[in-house]
């Protein structure tokens, strides 16, 4: 990770201004429109995490309270995941031995998820948003040179970035080389 080189934020001109060129992509290549997808995502990397955090931050400041109870609800879930995963033994003895705690405990984790269901509803509509401005922008942002160039040397391990690193370990390298 230390060969790893965070891109350079584009302009805006370049990002969404004039000299920016928006088209439909192909829908019936997909093979066509995921290489636009990773090779935008690629170029304009540091745009997206900057739009995403904008995003996520107006949605946290129109709905405060819910976004840190989604959050806390989120981070819970996970933490008993994990808890639950790592005791099975532990956790199949206890509700054999206290099955009226058990029951409780089942019935006490519905009224909360009821209780927290909209504060969830935000948290994911925080993160969901983002997410689809960012692959709405790749899908319709036309390719320019120094996308192609940038993009063509991150593929041949000239320099990496975070974003491609990411998209390698989800599979996407080889579309990134088209």
């Amino acid at each position: 990770m230390d060969d790893v080189q965070v891109p350079p934020l584009r302009s805006y001109k370049d990002f969404l201004g004039e000299s920016a060129r928006f088209q439909t992509p192909t829908f019936n290549d997909p093979v066509r429109w995921n290489n636009r997808v990773v090779n935008n995502l690629i170029y304009y990397q540091t745009n997206y995490f900057l739009t995403a955090v904008c995003i996520f931050l107006v949605v946290g400041c129109l709905h405060p309270i819910k976004m840190l109870i989604g959050l806390g609800a989120v981070a819970m879930a996970f933490g008993l995941f994990v808890y639950a995963t790592e005791h099975k033994r532990e956790m199949k003895r206890f509700k054999q031995d206290h099955p009226f705690l058990s029951v409780l405990a089942i019935l006490g984790a519905g009224y909360f998820i009821v209780y927290v269901c909209g504060a969830l509803l935000v948290f994911l509509w925080g993160i969901a948003l983002p997410l689809a401005v960012i692959f709405l922008h790749a899908s319709f942002r036309m390719r320019n040179i120094k996308n192609k160039y940038s993009t063509t040397a991150e593929t041949f391990g000239l320099k990496r970035s975070p974003m491609g690193v990411l998209l390698t370990a989800l599979g996407q390298e080889q579309e990134a080389r088209s």
